[in-house]
């Protein structure tokens, strides 16, 4: 039995050689791994010891014995008690190097992949690294809107935040004036007592124009009416207001059911020259500058020349679908989500799109359906949720053998288990992008281009 060097309660010094995909620093004491939150890689620290388990313990830091060159005073008042921000306290260059590390050590570690056999582009990240977001999901506490402590259900109020739109601190400061004003009962998790539990902003890169979304606990709401006349005169790019009515003990932020009091349905917003209608429940990516950087690499990738069939799946709201019929023949899109296929044909008509076709269903079911009509793809385009492929998607584009694969990845080790099944069967990664969505965190956005090698396509 392998004996455990440290105790609970007891004093440490710790040198930090690493960070993990949550920010937590990592040390280790006579190779026993040590996690401790807000430490950063060459820290020195004194820590105490909070937990101990048989392969890993969690500390606590008591005093920065030394810290690290990369340390930098925070832009936000609220790091360290708002969970919204993991690295904050790291310079952004560091960051870059961080999230670069991170996706090398996924291909290599997990999908078992040689990086030097292929071209490993440095990191996108962006000129400004604030102020990116252009949705926000607030929780409400009784001192006003804010988002959870890490790790916690605990809500920290907030006055602005800096990685949120600069609309948000005006949001935040007028909601929470109306909240206290009205008195308006306060949603508890625990009781499922009160109205008001949550707020959700949706706000326009391309003209700032903002969706409000009042989540509430009831199928009523009797402050409707002074809200909108609250809204009218003291937040004026409102151009949509909703109620979303969740009276289910869920963590689920909004149900299905939303009700319009006022203004359009809609908002609009754009990536590139497209323009895309976004609804209370349209998946949009939250970061519209970096997006473009990431659809313009898709299409470099893509090499189209107006000749090629492309198969977008898990194509969302049709973004990457629309960005890449530009220069297509045909693309079709498929996606799980009805509502989605919806919104998705909507912005084929507004952007006068007709060389697309959207499908509601299974990837891994309709990709193979598309198939047996004759119909090939010269191109495919995987976008998939954190928990990657599934397995029958991935059987199904090694069956068909399309001369590209290109991989769009929010989650770097879902992303090495997937391309290792791929790179089995004929695919080799040529090139890997990482692109910086979320800056200030440590999740990492990739998009990969894999070519087939199986037969004389190549």
């Amino acid at each position: 039995m392998e004996i455990i060097p440290v105790e609970k309660n007891k004093e440490y010094i710790l040198n930090i050689i690493d960070i993990t995909a949550t920010g937590e620093g990592v040390g280790k004491i006579e190779g026993f791994t040590i996690f401790v939150d807000g430490a950063i890689p060459e820290d020195e620290v004194k820590i105490i010891i909070t937990v101990v388990k048989k392969n890993y313990a969690i500390g606590r830091i008591i005093d920065l014995v030394k810290p690290s060159s990369h340390r930098v005073k925070p832009n936000c008042t609220f790091v360290g008690q708002c969970g919204g921000c993991q690295t904050q306290n790291i310079d952004y260059t560091y960051q870059l190097e961080l999230k670069e590390k991170i996706v090398k050590d996924a291909l290599a570690r997990i999908g078992g992949l040689d990086i030097n056999q292929m071209k490993v582009h440095s990191i996108i990240g962006m000129q400004e690294p604030f102020h990116y977001r252009n949705k926000a999901q607030y929780k409400i506490h009784k001192k006003g809107l804010g988002f959870y402590e890490k790790k916690s259900h605990n809500v920290v109020p907030l006055t602005d935040c800096k990685i949120q739109s600069k609309q948000s601190s005006m949001t935040i400061q007028y909601l929470n004036q109306f909240i206290i004003e009205n008195k308006i009962p306060i949603y508890n998790e625990e009781t499922h007592k009160g109205i008001l539990r949550g707020i959700v902003e949706r706000v326009s890169y391309y003209n700032n124009e903002i969706m409000l979304i009042i989540v509430i606990n009831d199928k009523k709401f009797k402050w409707s009416e002074e809200l909108i006349d609250f809204i009218k005169k003291n937040l004026p790019n409102v151009k949509s207001l909703y109620l979303n009515i969740n009276t289910k003990k869920t963590n689920v932020v909004l149900s299905k059911e939303n009700k319009l009091i006022y203004g359009r349905e809609k908002i609009i917003d754009s990536i590139g020259d497209l323009k895309y209608e976004i609804s209370p429940l349209s998946f949009f990516q939250v970061n519209p500058i970096q997006t473009k950087i990431l659809y313009d690499k898709a299409a470099e990738f893509a090499e189209l020349t107006g000749k090629e069939t492309v198969f977008d799946l898990y194509c969302g709201i049709g973004t990457i679908s629309l960005y890449l019929a530009q220069k297509a023949k045909m693309v079709y899109g498929v996606e799980i989500v009805p509502e989605a296929i919806e919104d998705a044909n909507k912005n084929k008509a507004l952007n006068k799109i007709e060389n697309a076709e959207f499908i509601a269903g299974k990837s891994e079911e309709e990709m193979p359906a598309l198939v047996e009509k004759g119909v090939q793809a010269d191109v495919v385009v995987v976008d998939p949720p954190r928990k990657g492929c599934d397995e029958k998607l991935l059987e199904s584009i090694i069956h068909m053998s399309p001369k590209r694969v290109i991989y769009v990845s929010c989650n770097p080790a879902t992303l090495g288990r997937d391309l290792k099944i791929l790179s089995k069967s004929g695919y080799k990664v040529k090139e890997v992008q990482p692109v910086d969505m979320f800056p200030h965190s440590l999740h990492v956005e990739s998009i990969i281009l894999m070519t087939y090698c199986g037969s004389d396509k190549e």
